[in-house]
């Protein structure tokens, strides 16, 4: 029998339009079959297939009181957490806090089982570093549900594209960060503890459950649905999109073309139609001063990304963004 190119079986040219887009797959990526699969693979897919299935239970738990701890956890692990911290403080470095108030929102993000913060962070540089091309750990390009979920289960096909991690240099010195690595899953199990111990299965199955997948596919979307449908107002190098839907499920994160275009700007919804609770959280905290050094993108850059063609647009990303990123400076 002749034997079977492994990566034949994982990896196949395409050059198909995902529908109604204008994203073309280049390289189809099989993150399930006919691979090596690692520990950390197996535990990430156990992980987001338990929640799922805790789901199924959902109907049969339902309480009113259950569903408000679901919506809290919501937004404190969402909103605080993944994209006021994760995102816009810790991997772009958009604002600066006071250390202990960092934390806590670092912590909150710990809680939304998306990984711990340096592992995150990591993975997000990279993203917009090497955004929709071959090195991106998350592109439409490889197909719209690797981009969506498929790419959290094959860990060793980041690696490759990235290398070693050597981005999250400025989280790695701080022993805060370092301890929610080596101890995560401790916490997000400990808050599953609390909440059947103060609610039963209705807290665990509405607060752990429903409010963690809910989360999972509303972020997943910025990295699939905001490179595939939407809108563009600005010259940028990727497929990136602004989505409204997607900005109400994630507090501002869906205006995606935006952000891409200026990486390191605490707000996102650039026009005052675009909702952005994100924006408006830190806002707050500016004006009653606990964020400080809050960036927004000048009127010169904006000129400039409106008038760019695609040639003069690879020049300005570099000059502006790419060559010296943003997680480069000292926190």
């Amino acid at each position: 029998m002749v034997a079977v190119d492994q990566e034949k079986l994982i990896r196949g040219r395409y050059n198909d339009k995902i529908w109604f887009s204008d994203v073309v797959v280049r390289t189809r990526r099989n993150a399930y079959w006919g691979r090596k699969w690692n520990i950390r693979d197996a535990i990430h897919v156990s992980l987001v297939l338990i929640m799922h299935l805790i789901c199924l239970f959902a109907p049969f738990h339902y309480n009113l009181n259950a569903v408000w701890v679901a919506v809290a956890l919501y937004v404190i692990t969402g909103l605080f957490g993944i994209t006021l911290s994760y995102h816009r403080n810790l991997a772009h470095l958009s604002f600066k806090l006071p250390k202990p108030l960092e934390y806590l929102f670092a912590y909150c993000g710990a809680h939304a089982l998306q990984g711990h913060p340096i592992d995150w962070v990591s993975r997000h540089r990279f993203h917009h570093k090497y955004t929709d091309t071959e090195r991106d750990p998350h592109s439409p390009r490889e197909g719209f549900w690797f981009s969506h979920i498929n790419w959290i289960f094959d860990n060793d096909h980041a690696y490759r594209k990235v290398g070693k991690r050597k981005n999250v240099a400025d989280l790695r010195k701080q022993a805060f960060y370092r301890f929610l690595q080596s101890t995560y899953l401790i916490h997000p199990i400990a808050l599953g503890a609390l909440l059947y111990r103060f609610g039963g299965l209705p807290f665990l199955v509405w607060g752990m459950g429903v409010r963690t997948v809910a989360y999972y596919h509303s972020t997943f979307l910025v990295n699939s649905a905001c490179h595939v449908w939407g809108s563009r107002a600005w010259n940028t190098t990727d497929t990136s999109k602004n989505n409204w839907v997607v900005a109400m499920l994630v507090f501002g994160e869906g205006w995606h073309n935006n952000h891409h275009a200026f990486e390191s700007s605490a707000r996102q919804g650039l026009e005052w139609w675009q909702i952005d609770i994100t924006w408006y959280v830190i806002k707050l905290l500016e004006y009653v001063g606990l964020a400080r050094d809050v960036k927004l993108p000048s009127e010169a850059q904006m000129r400039a990304r409106l008038s760019l063609n695609n040639f003069e647009t690879t020049l300005i990303k570099k000059d502006f963004v790419t060559t010296t990123p943003v997680w480069a400076h000292g926190h």
